[in-house]
C-alpha cells in the first residue's frame, strides 16, 4: 500500500548563514541599496512575497551519502577554519524544507535537474521510483530535466512523469501501479527529432495570488556528449539561451512577466564553502553558466542551476548589466537554497532589487521526517537480500568521488578490475582499461554503513560507486589513437575542464600542467609496462559502453575496431573485490603512481 505522505507543521528554525541581495542599483556593504532618486511621492507598488526553495542533483540519495559525498564545507565560526559538516538525507531534507515553509504565505519548491539517475541501490534498484515518491511527499512543485534523467532513455523519463509499472521489471509495491511524479518535469530544449516539439512541457505557470509566475526548464545543450547514445536516441538538445529567451517571450505574450529559469548547467566558484557569494559582479565564479546568464533575457528574474555539484549564491550581470541571482545547492540533498522574491502586483514582474538568496545546510541534528523514515524502511526491506551481500574487504577508505587528485585511488581499482575481467583472450584480450572519472559516484568507506562490520564492502556500496551497470567493451586502437585519446583528456571539449581518465596498472605517462591543451600530455612518456607506446602498433583497450562510444569528449574511442562486448562494469568490480580481498587480507589503497603530474594541481568535478 502507498506510504503516508503527511506534511507535519514545523517551526521556522534554519536561518541563512549568508545573504546575497541582487539589484540593478549600487552595492553597499554586500547589500544592494535601493534607488532613492525617484520622487518620494511616487506610490509604492503593491507587493506579493514569494519564497522559492531549490535543490539540484539529488541523484536518488534518500539515505545520507557516505564518505565525502555526505559532507559540506563551511567555515567554523569559532576557529575560522574550513570544516566538513555531515549533511544530507531525505529525512532531514524534508524536515528542513517543512521548517523553511512555516509561516510563508507563498512558497514554491523547485529543482534544477538530476533528481534521479546515478542513484544508490536503495533508489536505483527500483528504477528510481522511491525517489519520485519521496519528492512527491517532499512537496516538489517543478524541476528541469538533467542529463541523468536520460540514463534509461526518454521513455523511462516519461514513465517517471506519468507513472506506470516498469516495462521489464513490473511493479514493486504490493502490486500497486507506480503513479509517477506529482511535480512537473520541464524539458524546453529537448525536442523529438520526429515532431520538433519538446518531449515534456517547456514551462509551468504558477498563479501566486493573482501574479502569474513562469518557470522555464532546460538541461545542458551538451547532454548527448555525457549520456549513452541509446539514452538520447531520437532527441535533439537545443541551446540553453536561445530556448529560454524563446519561451520567456512566449510567457510575456501570455501576460506572464515574472519568470524563473531552471537550468541544469552550472559553474565553478572560487571557494568550496557552501555559502560563497562570488562577489558583487560575479567575479568569483567561472564555467558555462556565466556566459549563459549574461545572455538570458532580463525578464528572467532569477536563475536556479545545477550539474556541477557546486554550491553558490551569486550575482551575475544580465544583458543590460544589472545583477541577477544565480544559485546552486551543491548535490545529493546536502543543501537547499532559499530565494525570496517580491512580485509587483500591478506589473506582474519580479522586483529585481528585492531578490535575496542563500544556501542552507541540511544538518542532521533535526528530527527525521517520519513519512520519509517509513519510505526508506519499506524499500530497504525489499532491497536487503541483494544490498547486504558482502563482496570483499578494504583496510581503509578508498576515495573516488572524494579525491581531488587527477589519479583517484578508487579509479585505479576500477580500471584494474576491468582489465582483470577482460584480459583473457576469450574475454577480449584487453591490455589497457580506462574509466571515466565522472562515472565514479562515491567512495569506498571503511566504516560500516550497516550491520556488515567495518571494512566489509557490500553489494549496495559497490552499486553506489558504479550505479550505471554499463556493459563493457574491448576495442582495438592503434598507438596513435591511444595518444590522441590521452590528449583529448585536456583538449577539445575537455580543454577548459580536463577529464582525466583512470587507467589500469601498467599504463604510465606525464601530465604537464605548465603547458596548454594537447601539449599537456608528454607523448614520449606514455608507456605500457615500461615500453613506449608505438603509434603504429595495435592494442586491445577496454572501456564501458559510454566511453567506448566516444562519450565525455573522447571521439578516439569511437574509432576503435573489432568490438567485443563483455560483462557489466559493476559485475567486474564485484568480481575483482571478491578475488583480491578477504578477511584479514583487505584490498589496499593503490599507490597512485600511474600519472606523473608536473605543475600546479587542480580539482576535478
Amino acid at each position: 500500500m502507498p506510504l503516508s505522505g503527511q506534511k507535519p507543521p514545523a517551526r521556522r528554525g534554519l536561518r541563512r548563514a549568508a545573504l546575497v541581495t541582487f539589484a540593478a542599483a549600487g552595492l553597499v556593504g554586500g547589500l544592494v541599496a535601493p534607488n532613492m532618486s525617484s520622487a518620494t511621492s511616487a506610490p509604492k507598488p503593491r507587493v506579493e512575497d514569494l519564497q522559492l526553495l531549490a535543490i539540484n542533483d539529488f541523484h536518488g540519495n534518500l539515505e545520507p551519502p557516505a564518505g565525502s559525498s555526505g559532507t559540506i564545507k563551511e567555515v567554523d565560526p569559532k576557529t575560522g577554519q574550513v570544516v566538513s559538516t555531515p549533511a544530507g538525507g531525505i529525512e532531514y531534507l524534508a524536515t528542513a524544507l517543512r521548517q523553511a515553509r512555516e509561516g510563508q504565505r507563498n512558497s514554491v519548491t523547485v529543482a534544477a535537474g538530476d533528481i534521479v539517475g546515478a542513484s544508490p541501490l536503495l533508489s536505483g534498484l527500483f528504477h528510481d521510483e522511491p525517489t519520485i515518491e519521496a519528492m512527491n511527499k517532499l512537496g516538489l512543485d517543478v524541476t528541469s530535466v538533467g542529463n541523468h534523467e536520460f540514463d534509461e532513455g526518454s521513455k523511462e523519463l516519461l514513465r517517471m512523469q506519468r507513472g506506470g509499472c516498469h516495462p521489464t521489471d513490473g511493479c514493486y509495491v504490493d502490486g500497486r501501479t507506480f503513479e509517477g511524479a506529482d511535480f512537473k518535469y520541464l524539458a524546453a530544449n529537448v525536442t523529438s527529432e520526429k515532431t520538433g516539439k519538446p518531449i515534456l512541457a517547456p514551462y509551468w505557470i504558477k498563479n501566486v495570488r493573482g501574479v502569474k509566475v513562469g518557470f522555464i526548464g532546460v538541461t545542458l545543450e551538451g547532454t548527448p556528449n555525457i549520456v549513452t547514445a541509446e539514452g538520447v536516441k531520437g532527441l535533439k538538445f537545443g541551446n540553453e539561451v536561445t530556448t529560454i529567451n524563446k519561451y520567456a517571450a512566449e510567457l510575456k505574450s501570455r501576460g506572464v512577466n515574472s519568470i524563473v529559469a531552471l537550468i541544469h548547467e552550472g559553474g565553478y566558484p572560487a571557494s568550496s564553502t557552501y555559502n560563497y557569494d562570488c562577489g558583487a559582479a560575479g567575479q568569483g565564479i567561472s564555467g558555462p553558466i556565466v556566459d549563459i546568464a549574461k545572455k538570458i533575457d532580463p525578464a528572467v528574474g532569477a536563475i536556479v542551476t545545477g550539474h556541477t555539484h557546486n554550491a553558490y549564491a551569486c550575482s551575475i550581470p544580465d544583458p543590460a548589466g544589472n545583477p541577477r541571482s544565480v544559485t546552486s545547492a551543491a548535490s545529493f540533498g546536502r543543501l537547499y537554497t532559499e530565494i525570496d522574491l517580491k512580485l509587483d502586483k500591478t506589473t506582474g514582474t519580479i522586483i529585481r532589487p528585492s531578490v535575496t538568496a542563500a544556501n542552507h545546510v541540511v544538518r542532521q541534528n533535526v528530527p527525521k521526517a517520519p513519512d520519509m523514515t517509513a519510505l526508506i524502511a519499506y524499500y530497504n526491506k525489499l532491497a536487503a537480500p541483494i544490498a547486504n551481500r558482502p563482496l570483499g574487504f578494504i583496510g581503509a577508505d578508498i576515495n573516488g568521488r572524494g579525491s581531488t587528485d587527477f589519479e583517484k585511488p578508487l579509479g585505479d581499482v576500477i580500471a584494474d578490475a576491468q582489465l582483470a575481467g577482460l584480459a583473457a583472450k576469450d574475454k577480449g584480450g584487453a591490455q589497457i582499461a580506462f574509466m571515466n572519472p565522472g562515472g565514479i559516484r562515491s567512495d569506498l568507506v571503511y566504516k560500516a554503513s550497516g550491520a556488515e562490520g567495518d571494512g566489509v564492502v557490500t553489494y549496495a556500496e559497490a552499486f553506489t560507486v558504479q550505479p550505471f551497470t554499463n556493459m563493457m567493451q574491448v576495442k582495438t586502437l592503434t598507438g596513435a589513437q591511444i595518444i590522441a585519446l590521452l590528449q583529448q583528456q585536456v583538449s577539445g571539449l575537455n580543454a577548459a575542464a580536463p577529464k582525466i581518465l583512470q587507467s589500469s596498472a601498467g599504463l604510465t605517462y606525464t601530465l604537464d600542467l605548465t603547458k596548454t591543451d594537447a601539449a599537456r600530455i608528454v607523448v614520449p612518456s606514455i608507456k605500457l609496462n615500461g615500453t613506449p607506446i608505438d603509434p603504429a602498433a595495435s592494442y586491445r583497450v577496454a572501456a564501458n559502453e559510454f566511453l567506448a562510444g566516444g562519450g565525455d569528449g573522447f571521439p578516439a574511442f569511437a574509432a576503435g575496431t573489432d568490438k567485443l562486448v563483455g560483462a557489466s562494469d559493476l559485475d567486474l568490480f564485484a568480481a575483482y573485490l571478491g578475488a583480491n580481498s578477504k578477511a584479514g587480507a583487505p584490498l589496499v589503497v593503490p599507490a597512485q603512481n600511474r600519472i606523473t603530474v608536473v605543475g600546479p594541481g587542480s580539482d576535478q568535478d
